[in-house]
């Protein structure tokens, strides 16, 4: 009888152990959040069900405007790893010191596009038509919260010196307010990056910035300082992984440009 009570305090010990096993495996499970882009998430509906499954740690992605992202990061907001929409972004967190392990890795690109809706009937118009038209409406993004907004009136201000002062341009937090806003048919036309409207499956793309004006738009990643000791690890994990060859080929799929190899 005494062996039997020995073998279940045995099994009970044993059962113990294996419970705060698993308690801890699911504290670091739940210990990665991820700042993202809007023009992420397709891309991450593959992506994140992929990195759990193989490395066992779960993923919280806050997509948002990258510079409020960035700005979040900066007054000390819990995110681990960055992955904004331009890595000048990137940049801005390195000069102040808040960027780990190496900082900014790039792993893809694109560009600057017009874009109409699909069952739209209005005449297609390029980039040199549409902002000399003080009637068409343009939903671009805001410069003041999204990296895609400023990238937009750096391109836009190569291609028309005046265009701050038009009354049609209609301003959206991030991509997804832009092609809404084109869909909806509040504006005509929008700008946005050439990897959301193919992701869009409802927007043509009419236009895209011509040479002289067309600069690549780079989207990197780092681990930042604002990162949980206990997370560091699996963040810099996860950013390998973005910049796997597998990623990167899987990335075309949904629209990204590669970067050059010299880039």
């Amino acid at each position: 009888m005494t062996e039997i009570r020995r073998v279940n305090l045995g099994m009970m010990a044993v059962g113990g152990l294996l419970g705060m096993l698993a308690i801890g495996d699911r504290a670091q499970a739940e210990s990665l959040t991820i700042g993202a882009a809007h023009t992420l998430k397709p891309a991450f509906q593959e992506i994140v069900p992929m990195f759990e499954r193989e490395y066992g740690a779960s993923i919280h992605v806050v997509y948002g405007p990258s510079q409020t992202l960035r700005r979040q990061i900066e007054t000390g907001h819990p995110i681990d790893v960055f992955l904004p929409e331009a890595v000048e972004e990137i940049e801005k967190l390195e000069k102040q010191g808040l960027t780990l392990n190496g900082g900014l890795r790039t792993y893809a690109q694109t560009s600057l596009v017009l874009v109409m809706s699909a069952s739209s009937r209005v005449t297609p118009i390029s980039f040199h038509e549409g902002l000399p038209n003080r009637t068409t409406r343009i939903a671009l993004g805001d410069a003041k919260t999204s990296a895609l907004g400023a990238n937009t009136v750096h391109a836009l201000a190569n291609l028309d010196p005046a265009q701050k002062n038009r009354s049609s341009l209609l301003y959206a937090q991030h991509s997804e307010e832009i092609l809404n806003l084109v869909h909806t048919g509040k504006a005509e036309v929008g700008i946005l990056y050439r990897v959301d409207a193919i992701n869009s499956g409802h927007m043509r793309i009419i236009d895209e910035t011509t040479a002289g004006t067309y600069t690549p738009v780079r989207f990197g990643g780092a681990v930042v300082g604002t990162c949980r000791e206990e997370s560091l690890a699996v963040a810099e994990e996860f950013l390998d992984f973005m910049m796997s060859p597998r990623i990167k080929k899987l990335l075309l799929k949904y629209g990204f440009d590669p970067v050059p190899s010299h880039g």
